[in-house]
């Protein structure tokens, strides 16, 4: 059995993906805490996995937090991202990566996973990255990054972050592989709706002005997404750029005509067709802004369980087989076979 907390719980992506993985692996595993303080968070939580995260981390007593094997945290990455103003630990938010090490120094797990933006690795010259590192290495964890694309797991959507884990064990620490993969990108023609309502269309205002903007430079077949930058400048693309939480309603905009749905949205993130919608649009582009891309992190949680299995008596199954293999491949079209009945 393996015993997992969800911290910063969002949509329960960093959830899917160990659940999947661990289902490929024939392990039992258990999700024993989960923490969000975002009101809409748990509302989604509760619909789709039947518990509410406890809320505000800052005031959990770490005591309280039962045992666990693995800790899975997407900790907010609003005070490091462009779009939050780059502010880091001077934002108070920034100062919850604290909690997380205050969590791990208690309970001891025998590996995490932290997800966060990009720009924290060149965040203060690096200066902000270093700390987090010292601090995790400090608690005793070999401790390593990765900056990640989504593209390359299969995914229309450029999204990269930064991935963090960290091994207790020596051995599983040499284990450990991060995962040199790209997989084909699943075409966008295969997330979008084929019909919506006149709700997600731009104004027609919008649209003229937006066709005036773009730079067409090649033609495309298939249906593409029109990115608007912070300057105004219009990019066209075979995929999307990164979902954000607070982006403009106008920010990607499908073949420059209309918004994307929240059904699309989590579709670019690679959530199942299975997982429900709560909330109005807005609710849900903040959600889904704010989740991960579950196929980039699936991949390091079956790196890290499979560096942990020489602790667990379990024979390992090859990878290329568990995860890679087109059964098993992360696309809501898969959904079936991926959060089918089975599980």
């Amino acid at each position: 059995m393996i015993k997992f907390i969800d911290l910063f719980s969002g949509t329960g992506g960093f959830r899917l993906a160990i659940e999947r993985i661990c289902h490929n692996y024939k392990i039992p595993c258990q999700c024993v805490f989960s923490s969000d303080i975002d009101i809409n968070a748990q509302k989604i939580y509760l619909e789709n996995f039947g518990e509410t995260p406890i809320g505000d981390i800052t005031k959990i007593d770490e005591n309280d937090i039962p045992d666990h094997d693995i800790l899975l945290g997407g900790f907010p990455c609003q005070p490091f991202s462009i779009c939050g103003e780059l502010k880091g630990f001077e934002d108070t938010r920034g100062t919850l990566f604290f909690d997380i090490a205050r969590i791990i120094k208690n309970k001891q797990p025998s590996a995490f996973i932290l997800e966060n933006v990009k720009q924290l690795k060149g965040h203060q010259q690096g200066q902000t990255l270093q700390i987090i590192i010292n601090t995790l290495k400090d608690l005793g964890y070999y401790t390593d990054y990765q900056i990640l694309n989504a593209l390359n797991f299969g995914l229309p959507q450029k999204r990269e972050r930064i991935l963090i884990v960290g091994l207790k064990n020596q051995t599983h620490h040499h284990n450990f592989n991060w995962p040199l993969i790209k997989m084909p990108m699943q075409p966008l023609s295969e997330i979008l709706e084929k019909s919506v309502s006149d709700f997600y269309y731009a104004s027609e205002k919008i649209r003229q002005n937006r066709l005036e903007k773009v730079k067409l430079n090649q033609k495309y077949d298939q249906p593409t997404i029109w990115h608007e930058n912070k300057s105004g400048n219009i990019s066209v693309y075979p995929y999307s750029c990164a979902l954000r939480a607070g982006a403009s309603y106008n920010y990607l905009l499908v073949n420059g005509e209309r918004r994307l749905t929240e059904r699309e949205m989590l579709r670019l993130q690679g959530f199942p067709e299975s997982y429900k919608i709560v909330g109005s649009y807005q609710t849900m582009r903040k959600l889904t802004g704010n989740a991960i891309a579950i196929p980039c992190v699936a991949t390091v949680t079956d790196s890290v369980i499979n560096a942990i299995l020489v602790n667990l008596n379990v024979k390992k199954i090859s990878r290329s087989h568990t995860l890679y293999g087109n059964e098993l491949y992360f696309s809501f079209s898969r959904s079936h076979t991926l959060y089918g009945n089975e599980l």
